[in-house]
């Protein structure tokens, strides 16, 4: 097997949507769980998922004085539920998000955490209530796995980019509000208030953020994303490399398909060139004190 079709393979959006949507649904109900129990950290932090050796975990989450951790394995199709003396787990198969939502707050309660979530899904348009979505009900393991590979090979990547960066960047995580993986840069400074109690936490300050998503709406497939907030006028005129990269005006974000990543010598370099001018579009003109926040190659 290549390395194309080893670490970066297909994953058409028109054949998977409907596992896609659902793992979505399954992928907030564990987030909200997190946000539930978790301490809130600056910009939400505390919310995202991020990727382990086989799909999603949360991470330990605090409760009564102990943890526990909540992890999507997509090798072998297993949520799994773990604590300092226990490990539980179901099968991750073809069922509704109600039925995901039952069986997992029951395997909570058998090892005694009992913990409440707002039901309804955040980012979506026409939430249905998690208890009662049974329109959501695909799970293609192939593609989940496809999914996990991704993920995978993608945090890799930004992981070597966040260490270019010695100013505060968050961590590579994973939200599940938007179903992203991405990485964020901060200048340092405040940014002009926004109203709304997600964006108004997120956006606190200047960001420059890095990521990939799965496609929908005008971005017709999975994709690499970057943007810088606020957007500093001008931006969207820079030139961003590779040369697949372009801007989408809707979204003001640059763009690079993944597909187009995928088929090229290097992914790796694709990603890294488009981390990088994306970047250094909207630090330049919004003034960043790059010399400062950036870790300067060694001699």
């Amino acid at each position: 097997m290549n390395t194309i079709e080893q670490d970066w393979p297909a994953l058409p959006l028109e054949e998977w949507e409907a596992t896609y949507r659902t793992l979505h649904m399954w992928t907030q109900i564990v987030g909200k769980i997190r946000l539930a129990l978790a301490p809130l950290e600056n910009h939400f932090w505390n919310v995202a998922l991020y990727v382990s050796t086989r799909g999603l975990t949360t991470s330990p989450i605090p409760y009564r004085g102990t943890t526990f951790e909540i992890q999507f394995d997509l090798v072998h199709h297993r949520l799994e539920l773990r604590t300092a003396d226990s490990e539980r787990a179901f099968a991750l198969s073809p069922k509704s998000v109600a039925a995901f939502y039952r069986e997992l707050l029951m395997l909570l309660h058998g090892v005694g955490i009992d913990v409440h979530i707002n039901p309804k899904p955040q980012e979506v348009p026409n939430p249905i209530l998690f208890d009662q979505d049974e329109t959501h009900a695909s799970y293609d393991a192939a593609y989940a796995y496809r999914l996990w590979r991704i993920l995978r090979s993608t945090d890799i990547v930004l992981q070597e980019f966040r260490a270019r960066f010695i100013g505060k960047s968050s961590p590579v995580h994973f939200f599940w509000g938007s179903f992203d993986l991405c990485c964020t840069r901060f200048s340092g400074r405040r940014a002009p208030p926004r109203k709304g109690i997600i964006t108004s936490e997120s956006y606190s300050h200047e960001c420059s953020s890095v990521g990939w998503w799965p496609g929908g709406g005008d971005v017709a497939g999975p994709a690499f994303y970057a943007y810088t907030a606020p957007e500093p006028a001008g931006c969207g005129e820079q030139g961003v490399r590779p040369a697949g990269a372009l801007y989408q005006g809707k979204l003001h974000e640059f763009v690079l398909m993944y597909d187009d990543v995928r088929r090229a010598t290097s992914p790796r370099a694709e990603i890294l060139e488009f981390a990088q001018s994306a970047y250094e579009a909207g630090a330049n003109l919004a003034g960043w004190d790059r010399g400062a926040l950036e870790r300067q190659p060694p001699v």
